[in-house]
């Protein structure tokens, strides 16, 4: 028995409805990455250089040495790139959400002085601006709470959200752990908030972006222009929000960065874009914390008893039934590759069927076979089990004329007498009057024919019982 971790559903086919404030259409969300005086560098007590997200094609650290071209790029973001972004942020009114690296707030007061008094957010962006996939748990766990400490001392108040970027596999459980975070931004899954659960901690992720990223202006494939930039941009835009203004209303983060798009002819593409938006109906700019808030409001999370979290015992207790008195098909399904996949009605009748698609014939015959009459003597006697009682009052054969009983009576013998097993149908998807002429359409198949429809009607019962008890 294997459980996966990964979740590939996430809302599934039909996402909440967001009902942003106002009913706005898209929210959009500015998020300016603060990593100046944080990067890989010898007086900061790394081993080498920084190499990453610079102007600088095909950078590499540099062991044991300084490096002053890589240095006064990221000296510009702070002395230049940021003034500038911050005027054009101030001027549009527009608040954007800070991930900044606890040590390079620390080493740039002024910035942060403004960051304040223009009502920013300020997020934690982790203690440094390194990798943290090589950390061991206890190492990046000690990173994280000096992150709070020095994070509170330096801005006044501890994070309410938390985006490390160079991440482990540990990252986002160790945030969560902390139990002191609104929301987290270390995934790239979704275009909504949602929920993940860390023990009895309900934890809110609010996914980030790397495509509608200024960073693309140091990666290949990449952005050579401001045009470009906005261009995209738009296109992100123009999608969203007609989504929006069809009752889908998403989150379109843009990931920005002062040693990248503050340059002048970068940042010609973002004003660009602002006034853009700006210029449309039903347009929230919200801070990462403002989601969080409404999302909480909104949307809180509503745990269930998941399939894939189940004992064994639980899960064919539970699901056991699904497949008319056929424990065995829950059996083998709790030993498949379950995970959050399998947490939904679609994800685990997949993994029921397979089980009984799989199964040897003889076993698929008994599964046939455990079905009841449609309207025959044990519905008469009251001993169908819960699920085939409600099933056959849907289509009211519990309230059956004397001369309809002894209809379906006549044809269940004649059925049987032919096939072997009885005539199984999903009544939910039919009326008496279409079962009935079911019933003389499929007596006159041959059995191989019979048992193949059968074995699909089986199957998509247990596809309309499930989902009467999972999302």
């Amino acid at each position: 028995m294997t459980r996966y971790p990964r979740d590939f559903r996430g809302h599934g086919p039909n996402p909440p409805d967001a009902r942003w404030p106002g009913g706005a259409k898209i929210a959009v969300s500015l998020v300016l990455n603060y990593e100046e005086g944080g990067e890989n560098n010898l007086l900061h007590g790394d081993a080498q250089s920084e190499a990453f997200l610079s102007d600088i094609a095909g950078a590499t650290p540099w062991p044991g040495q300084r490096h002053w071209n890589m240095e006064s790029i990221y000296d510009y973001g702070a002395r230049a790139g940021f003034w500038r972004l911050h005027r054009l942020f101030t001027e549009l009114d527009i608040p954007v959400t800070i991930y900044g690296v606890t040590t390079a707030l620390a080493r740039n007061p002024e910035q942060v002085a403004a960051m304040k008094a223009a009502g920013w957010e300020i997020a934690s962006h982790g203690l440094k601006w390194v990798e943290h996939r090589d950390m061991t748990e206890a190492e990046e766990r000690a990173q994280i709470a000096e992150s709070f400490r020095l994070h509170t001392e330096v801005v006044g108040t501890p994070p309410r959200g938390w985006y490390t970027g160079r991440c482990s596999m540990n990252t986002v459980r160790l945030s969560a752990e902390t139990h002191r975070l609104d929301w987290i931004s270390d995934t790239y899954d979704d275009d909504l908030p949602y929920w993940r659960e860390y023990g009895d901690h309900d934890q809110l992720v609010i996914p980030y972006t790397l495509e509608a990223n200024d960073m693309r202006f140091a990666t290949a494939p990449g952005y050579i222009t401001g045009e470009q930039f906005f261009s995209y941009l738009k296109d992100s835009f123009d999608t969203l929000y007609a989504e929006g203004q069809a009752g889908r209303a998403k989150m379109f983060s843009i990931g920005l960065h002062n040693r990248l798009i503050g340059r002048p002819g970068k940042v010609a593409g973002l004003r660009r874009f602002l006034d853009y938006a700006k210029s449309h109906q039903g347009v929230w700019f919200p801070r990462r914390i403002d989601i969080a808030d409404h999302w909480r409001k909104t949307h809180p999370h509503k745990r269930f008893e998941r399939p894939s979290q189940m004992t064994e015992a639980r899960f064919v207790t539970r699901f056991g039934s699904i497949f008319e008195h056929s424990p065995f098909i829950a059996e083998r399904a709790y030993q498949l590759e379950l995970g959050p996949a399998h947490d939904c009605a679609a994800g685990l009748h997949n993994a029921l069927a397979r089980m009984f698609r799989s199964a040897t014939p003889d076993e698929r015959l008994g599964v046939l076979r455990a079905h009841p009459d449609l309207a025959g003597k044990l519905a008469a006697a009251k001993r169908l089990t819960a699920e085939s009682t409600a099933e056959q009052a849907s289509a009211a054969l519990d309230a059956l004329t004397d001369d309809d009983r002894a209809t379906f009576q006549t044809l269940n013998t004649a059925y049987v007498a032919k096939h072997g097993f009885p005539f199984i149908i999903a009544v939910r998807d039919h009326s008496k009057a279409s079962i009935l002429a079911a019933f003389h359409t499929r007596l006159a198949n041959d059995t191989p024919t019979e048992f193949t429809t059968a074995c699909t009607q089986v199957e998509r019962i247990a596809e309309l019982r499930l989902k009467d008890i999972l999302p």
